[in-house]
């Protein structure tokens, strides 16, 4: 492979948002572990997670074509490859298409017509209804646009039964409440970006005191919801020692944010609510495999 051929393919991996796209995948898998008591089957496994995985990416590519207006003022993503003039809109878009093409062939084809018809609509709810319109349209952008995100422990659960189950009802209630004090924690930080971009992220149009406190308030709801796999008989004690300790970190981060200016703090915060949710999730498939693996869901 050539120097050059080597750095479009850089650009066009950069497009997938693969750290992103990693979580996703992880999230639905776990959502797979935890809708059978035994192994997962391995269509489900490898075809869920390769489809999955590549309708999240065609989202994330969506995005940077939607975005690249907003990229070009920010300065945390001037450098992206639409922006940096890496690669043509046309190459973005073309791209994009054959990641949803192959994504919706695997699923139909090794998994069924349910997660195909979930992982479609979530590709459909983050790149156009968020990124077009609720990201522009309201404050309240990431609460709403956060169901597009939150959906992938119900696809990888629906992966396996072709239903959907109370309990993945609960990791995607995990996920959704998560979201807002994730990103609040980041749009603290980039308030000048997205301000400069017109992008009335809740810091930028109701200040940063009053996010503080959606943060807080967000979290206390995050920290009960994640009691509720214990509470329903989904997981056990081994998860809910590990959601209590993490949920400690997150609370101490939201409560220490309410009390400093510290432009740092919320930097902190948001690279600790990543590490809290791939650990809780963690915390789930170790109980689910380890501690009680005889578990069947009824």
């Amino acid at each position: 492979m050539t120097a050059t051929a080597l750095q479009t393919s850089r650009q066009f991996l950069a497009l997938c948002k693969l750290r992103i796209v990693a979580l996703i995948v992880f999230t639905a898998v776990v959502g797979m572990a935890l809708a059978t008591p035994g192994m997962i089957p391995l269509a489900a496994l490898v075809a869920g997670s390769l489809g999955i995985g590549l309708a999240a990416a065609s989202a994330a590519a969506i995005n940077h074509l939607l975005d690249e207006r907003a990229d070009r003022i920010m300065a945390r993503t001037r450098h992206r490859p639409l922006p940096g003039k890496h690669l043509s809109r046309s190459q973005v878009i073309g791209f994009a298409i054959a990641l949803a093409v192959v994504a919706m062939a695997l699923l139909l084809a090794f998994v069924n017509l349910l997660t195909a018809i979930l992982t479609f609509a979530g590709l459909i709810g983050y790149a156009i209804i968020y990124t077009a319109w609720l990201k522009r349209a309201t404050p309240q952008n990431i609460v709403i646009g956060g169901a597009a995100g939150a959906i992938p422990p119900v696809l990888g659960w629906t992966a396996v039964t072709g239903e959907i189950h109370g309990h993945a009802l609960i990791l995607f209630l995990i996920v959704f409440v998560w979201t807002p004090p994730h990103f609040w924690a980041l749009a603290i930080h980039r308030r000048d970006d997205y301000a400069a971009a017109n992008v009335p992220m809740l810091p930028v149009t109701h200040g940063v005191a009053f996010t503080r406190w959606q943060i807080l308030f967000y979290t206390i709801i995050l920290v009960l919801v994640t009691l509720l796999p214990w509470l329903t008989g989904m997981s056990g004690l081994a998860y809910l020692a590990g959601a209590v300790v993490l949920n400690i970190g997150f609370l101490g981060y939201a409560i220490a944010l309410m009390r400093t200016d510290d432009e740092q703090l919320s930097m902190q915060m948001f690279r600790y609510s990543v590490v809290y949710l791939m650990a809780l999730f963690a915390f789930l498939l170790l109980d689910h495999y380890l501690f009680d693996p005889a578990r069947v869901i009824q």
